[in-house]
């Protein structure tokens, strides 16, 4: 997968389209997903053109790579999530449903979220 510079993330950090923005800093964005799937549901995106968890990891900085965990974490703490608890996902190619060619992290929480997977019947 290529990035693609007029992904809808791409988008959303020139500014072309708005989001109900939770936290930014110099390394990321974070934001309200317009299709929540849990009562918080927050989209983290770093601020550079990294299309997977792959290329981000292989290709970020190191100031990247810290300042993208910790600005997770402080998303976490600024929504109150720490306690009782939250999920975070990453989707990574086609088998995994990655819709936006951006690497992103969809932070999960408000509720019991159960089991991380659907187990096969």
């Amino acid at each position: 997968m290529t990035y693609d510079s007029g992904n809808v993330f791409a988008k959303i950090l020139k500014g072309e389209i708005p989001c109900k923005k939770v936290y930014e800093d110099t390394h990321v964005l974070a934001f309200h997903d317009i299709n929540p799937q849990a009562p918080t549901h927050v989209l983290v995106i770093p601020k550079g053109a990294y299309v997977s968890m792959d290329d981000f990891s292989e290709t970020a900085s190191d100031a990247e790579l810290a300042g993208f965990v910790r600005g997770v974490g402080k998303v976490a703490r600024q929504l109150g999530l720490v306690e009782p608890g939250y999920r975070v996902l990453a989707n990574h190619g086609r088998n995994a449903n990655q819709d936006v060619p951006h690497f992103h992290l969809h932070i999960f929480g408000g509720r019991n979220l159960g089991p991380m997977l659907k187990r096969p019947e």
